[in-house]
This record gives C-alpha cells, sequence and structure tokens, in this order.
C-alpha cells in the first residue's frame, strides 16, 4: 500500500473517531443490541429502525478505543439502507479485511482498517459495533461479546 493511501486510511479512522456519524440512541429504534469486549473493556449499543427488510436507520452509542467507535461509525454510514443478507456480505468483507489485511481493487472506507490484521488483539475492537448491529438484525436479545465470535 503506497503511503499517500495509508495516510488516506489513517485520516478516515481518526475522522471517525473525532466526529461519528449516528452516534446516540435511536428514539425510534425498533431493534437494539449490545455488545461487550471484556478483553479491553469497549461497550456498544446498536439500535436499528428496519422498515420492511430494509435498515432505514440506524445509530451507535458506547465507549472504547478509538478502533472501535470509529469502526462502529463507519458501520453505521455502511449498513443504512442494506437488507439484512446485505449487511452479512458487508461484514464477511469487513472481517476478511480485519483479518487479512486484504481488500478489493476499488478504494472503499472500509479498507481504512486493513491494518488492524497486524494488531490482532485489535480485530475485536474493530468488530465489536458489527457484532452488535447483527444480533440487532437478527432480533437476538443476547449481548454480542467479542469472547463468542471468532475473529
Amino acid at each position: 500500500m503506497s503511503a499517500d493511501l495509508s495516510e488516506l486510511y489513517q485520516q478516515v479512522i481518526l475522522d471517525h473517531n473525532r466526529r461519528p456519524r449516528n452516534r446516540g440512541k435511536l428514539p425510534t429504534a425498533n431493534r437494539v443490541a449490545h455488545g461487550d469486549n471484556p478483553t479491553c473493556g469497549d461497550q456498544c449499543n446498536v439500535y436499528l429502525r428496519l422498515d420492511g427488510d430494509r435498515i432505514a436507520e440506524i445509530s451507535f452509542d458506547g465507549s472504547g478505543c478509538a478502533i472501535s467507535q470509529a469502526s462502529a461509525s463507519l458501520m453505521t454510514t455502511q449498513l443504512k439502507g442494506k437488507s439484512p443478507i446485505e449487511a452479512v456480505k458487508l461484514y464477511d468483507e469487513f472481517h476478511r479485511i480485519v483479518t487479512t489485511g486484504e481488500t478489493s481493487d476499488e478504494i472503499s472506507d472500509l479498507a481504512a482498517f486493513a491494518g488492524v490484521h497486524t494488531f490482532p488483539a485489535r480485530i475485536k475492537c474493530a468488530t465489536l459495533g458489527w457484532h452488535a448491529a447483527l444480533n440487532a438484525l437478527k432480533g437476538n436479545p443476547v449481548d454480542a461479546t467479542t469472547e463468542t465470535h471468532k475473529d
């Protein structure tokens, strides 16, 4: 990866951490899930409003490291308007990026997290919000915890 592209990706993460998108409790949510990373203390609540089979609105709140918060913020921008099937596909792509560092040829904000693969303990930070969102989509009342997901 070129130095310019690496710098761009770092800026994406810093921007989402400093100015998170869709942060806060969504009063109209009809699905909610909580995520917990007991290893480092990250917490994330995801609020969804499904309209038919689409994510009409999505937000998050919680606390954690920059990777956790930036990832949850970016996740909300990527999942809005998606169906559950599309959301799982997007998560699968994100998971591949954070676990292998491999990205597609097209530049995407998700690729900003490719460097996470070099810090295996941070993979759980990056995927926490995604696990909570997937639980919310399933209507699963059990907390998503990084201890039960293999990352």
